[in-house]
């Protein structure tokens, strides 16, 4: 979808856009605000928000697994998150077996979970619906 004139994409329905830069994760500043690894404190807090993601054991990460109706629909996911990954330049970890897609998100430049895993996360599950 590219609204007329602009060029871009249009943000997926629950995913915002970043405030002139024409991306769709949160918050609108991304350099200053997404190189932090969150606290333990900040990381439950956001976790408690996203339905259906957990912290993985032994790593500074959270997973999330995805069942679809089959595989046309969970690829069809993967290409539209492919989309908002790229554009943002944050991209999962992630495996897909027929309808399922298993995803782990971490900031490796940061060594663990920052607000881009939180925005990419709450960005796949608007998508998934």
């Amino acid at each position: 979808m590219v609204s007329a004139g602009e060029g871009e994409p249009d943000a997926p329905p629950g995913v915002d856009r970043i405030a002139g830069g024409g991306g769709l994760l949160e918050p609108a500043d991304q350099e200053e605000t997404m190189a932090e690894r969150l606290s333990g404190e900040a990381r439950r807090a956001a976790l408690a928000e996203l339905a259906g993601w957990t912290e993985v054991e032994g790593r500074d990460a959270i997973a999330r697994t995805f069942t679809f109706k089959d595989f046309n629909a969970a690829f069809g996911f993967m290409t539209r998150v492919a989309l908002v990954a790229e554009k943002n330049d944050h991209h999962p970890e992630w495996r897909n077996v027929y309808r399922t897609v298993e995803v782990v998100l971490s900031t490796h430049d940061a060594g663990g979970i920052t607000a881009r895993d939180i925005a990419l996360a709450k960005a796949m599950n608007a998508i998934a619906g």
